[in-house]
This record gives C-alpha cells, structure tokens and sequence, in this order.
C-alpha cells in the first residue's frame, strides 16, 4: 500500500514537470512570433509597392563621363614644293671687237654696279682706224665745198648763155656724190668709234661676277654678230629679284587648279619661302609663270616665283627651297557628324 506521504511526493513531481513544459511552450510561441514580426517588418520595407510614407529608395549612380573644351587652331592646307633659285638675267661676256686684253678690274665673285669697268682691250687699233675714218671725212667735205661751187659757177655761165646745160647737169652729179661721200665718211668714223668704245667691257647690269676666263696679255677673238668664234670673258648673273623655279606633280597641280576656282581662275599672287636651314616661313615672293603643259616624261608641270633679294642672299646657285602656296583656314572645333541636333 502506498502511503500518503508517497501520494503527496508524486503528485508534486507531476505538478512541476507540467509547469515546467507551460514554460517552454511559451517560450516557443514568443520566438515564432518575433519571427513574424521581422518577416512583416523586412517585406514591408523592400516591397516594390511601399506606401508613399515609406522612405523612398536611393537613385541609381550615373555613370562618370571626361569632357575637354574644344581646341581651335589653324589647319596648313598649303601645298609645299621644293625649289631652286635662278638668276633672272644671265650673260656670257664676250667682246666684240678683236685684241689683246690689257686690264681686269674685278675679283672673282665680287658684286658689281651696272657700268661698272670689267675688262679693256688696246684699243689703239682702232683709234688708228677712227682717225683715218676722221681724215676721210674732211677730205669729203673738201670735195662737197668745191663741187657746190662748182655747180654754182655752171648755174651762172648757164644764165648768161655762155655755159651749156649739160654742164649743170654735170656738176650737179658732182655734188651730190661728194655729198654722199660725206656721209660715208661720216659713218665709217661712227663704225670706228663703235669699236675704239667697245675695247671697254663694262657690267651690262647690277649682279655678281663669275671666275674670269682669261688674263690679261691674252689675244681676244671678238665679233659683233658671232659669226666667228669668240672668246668668253666671264659671266654675269643678276642677284635682285630672282626666279624661284619649281615643279608641280600632276595631284598637286589638280590640287590647286580647285583653289584657283574660288580665284575666279586667277593665279595665287603670295608665295611663301623658307630656306633649308629655316623653320619658318620667312620670306614672300610673287607667283607669277605655270607652264601651259605637263611634262610627260616626269608627271610635272613647271611653275615658277619672284623673290625680291635686296641683301643678296641666297645666291641664284641651286638651293632647297620649300614653297608654300594657298593659306590656312580654322575648321570647327568638333566634327559635323558628333553634334547632336534636337528633333
């Protein structure tokens, strides 16, 4: 038999271990509804259909773009040739009369005035020949006194009927060939003073001499129409202007015949010069030949530009030039095709 005291032991046992699953019965239904309370929560925060008062959520980043101001500059649509320099005038000295060369009075290479004295020949050959030109002149003009007196005593006998007309006639023809003697006489002294004047060879213009040929005591072999050999002195080039002479390739020339349109058909005037130890463009000079045809055999055409060469350099020997035609011109500062224009 059990005995009451075992009875009140087992039931107290009973009555804390049902308390004791109460307690974590509720502990579990806390739990859960915390849980639910967070899903609530979350959803309601994330949701794509939050309600106005809900905080809105943060725009999107954009994206990061590098912008630049334009740059604004002159493009060169210049064409560019090579060149030489030539002299404008260019002259072999030769003399033109015949005879020992007495006198040079110039160094080589030196730059001489147009009259300037270069070279004398004896010239007492032909003061020999203008005297005798000079005697024959008077003795002409003798001849022209005493056939006008003549013809003037035949007129008078004429008159006076003691003289015949033929005789007139006579001393009429008398005076008119010492009359044409006369003149004779009197070109013959300017064709001796032609060459006594020529046995000095002076600068024909302003320019810079060449080596000399000969030396003085040379015998000199000269001609007035070069029908016979003669002998060359020097040369003589001219320094101021000179000719820049170049060539155009077919597509350059193509290239400036579309610039010349806007010209009305006219030349480039302006020319734009550097030498070969020049970076820039230093000098100008006018554009003033075009051939009026190619040259088959190379594809080019011959152009050619004055340039004024007041300090005398460069010489009109063969330099490399560049030449510059056209001018520059300053295009957008983006290109057509990147600007957006609004519909």
């Amino acid at each position: 038999m059990v005995t009451e005291t075992q009875l009140t032991s087992d039931e107290q046992q009973e009555t804390s271990g049902r308390r004791t699953n109460g307690r974590a019965s509720a502990k579990l239904w806390i739990a859960a509804g915390l849980a639910g309370v967070v899903f609530v929560g979350a959803s309601l925060k994330y949701s794509p259909k939050t309600s106005g008062s809900s905080a809105a959520a943060p725009p999107a980043a954009l994206p990061q773009v590098v912008v630049s101001k334009p740059l604004a500059q002159g493009i060169d649509t210049r064409l560019g040739f090579l060149g030489q320099f030539s002299a404008v005038s260019q002259v072999e000295l030769r003399a033109q009369v015949g005879g020992t060369l007495t006198g040079i009075f110039f160094k080589d290479g030196d730059i001489v005035r147009k009259g300037d004295l270069l070279f004398t020949i004896d010239p007492r050959p032909y003061e020999i020949t203008f005297a005798e030109a000079t005697a024959q002149l008077d003795v002409a003009t003798a001849r022209l006194e005493l056939a006008d007196r003549q013809l003037d005593r035949a007129k008078d006998l004429e008159q006076s009927n003691a003289g015949s007309m033929e005789n007139v006639d006579q001393r009429t023809s008398d005076q008119r060939a010492a009359r044409a003697s006369v003149e004779d006489a009197k070109a013959r002294i300017r064709d001796a003073q032609f060459d006594l004047d020529h046995c000095r060879i002076a600068a024909p213009f302003t320019g810079r001499m060449g080596t000399h040929l000969v030396s003085v005591g040379n015998l000199i072999a000269g001609s007035r129409t070069a029908t016979s050999p003669t002998t060359l002195l020097a040369t003589l080039v001219s320094l101021d202007p000179i000719y820049l002479d170049f060539d155009m390739s077919e597509s350059d020339f193509l290239t400036y015949s579309k610039y010349r349109q806007h010209l009305k058909g006219a030349h480039v005037q302006k020319v734009e010069v550097a030498l070969g130890d020049e970076n820039q463009y230093a000098r100008s000079g006018v554009f003033d030949f075009l051939d009026n045809a190619l040259d088959r055999s190379s594809g080019t055409i011959h152009a050619r530009a004055t340039i004024a060469n007041s300090n005398a350099r460069p010489g009109p020997s063969s330099k490399t030039v560049h030449v510059s035609l056209g001018s520059k011109f300053s295009p957008p500062p983006w290109p057509e095709g990147t600007v957006l224009r609004p519909k």
